[in-house]
């Protein structure tokens, strides 16, 4: 199964970033994964709130593919352990998804659009972050979502 997160804007945090590229090489290993960056709206400070969502969603929904599982990481979505992540993982594979895509939004969250292409909503936590760390803990949940499936030590050393 290929895996890919699909985000707004760069990540500029230098720490964030090393922090992403590491988990991503140690993905590697696992599953194909690839993070796609969309770039920043120009001009997005004379836009309103919806006007941004709605070509953010536009832009987002440009990288999918009709047969991807689409999940979007998402305040209101369910919140799992790294265990029930896991599982969830599995239970993807089993049933033969060919791309499952997680999907970060811009600062102001998805367009209806966005909500209505999504297969499932997915909350990392009640506590709100940045965008930029969403990345990070993301790509180390599912890092360790990798490492419990193959009972390796990473999840309790």
């Amino acid at each position: 199964m290929n895996i890919k997160l699909i985000v707004v804007g760069k990540t500029d945090i230098s720490y964030v970033e090393q922090g992403i590229d590491d988990y991503v090489a140690r993905l590697k290993h696992y599953t194909p994964f690839e993070i796609i960056t969309i770039p920043t709206l120009k001009n997005a400070s004379t836009l309103s709130v919806d006007e941004v969502k709605e070509r953010e969603g536009q832009l987002i929904l440009k990288q999918l593919e009709k047969v991807d599982m689409v999940v979007l990481l998402d305040e209101h979505g369910k919140e799992l352990s790294s265990v029930g992540f896991s599982e969830y993982l599995q239970k993807q594979m089993n049933a033969g998804t060919r791309t499952l895509a997680f999907v970060v939004g811009g600062a102001f969250g998805f367009s209806p659009t966005v909500y209505k292409a999504a297969n499932g909503m997915i909350s990392l936590s009640q506590m709100t972050f940045n965008h930029q760390m969403v990345r990070l803990f993301f790509v180390e949940q599912l890092y360790r979502a990798h490492t419990i499936l193959r009972h390796e030590k990473y999840h309790n050393a």
